[in-house]
């Protein structure tokens, strides 16, 4: 897979999680168990697109 392809892939899974968190966080609650759930996996998926693009710089 291209790295390009690789970003792309990362960044549609960014967003479909955070849209998920939203409507999750909305319907039920910003304190709700699935919405933290939700925020914790979004957190780790940003942490690992800055990680990549951290390495594709240097």
């Amino acid at each position: 897979m291209e790295r390009y392809e690789m970003f792309n892939d990362l960044i549609e899974e960014i967003n479909s999680k955070r849209k998920l968190m939203i409507k999750v966080g909305t319907t039920k609650g910003l304190h709700h168990f699935e919405t933290i759930q939700y925020s914790e996996e979004l957190d780790k998926l940003i942490y690992k697109y800055q990680r990549l693009t951290k390495l594709s710089n240097n």
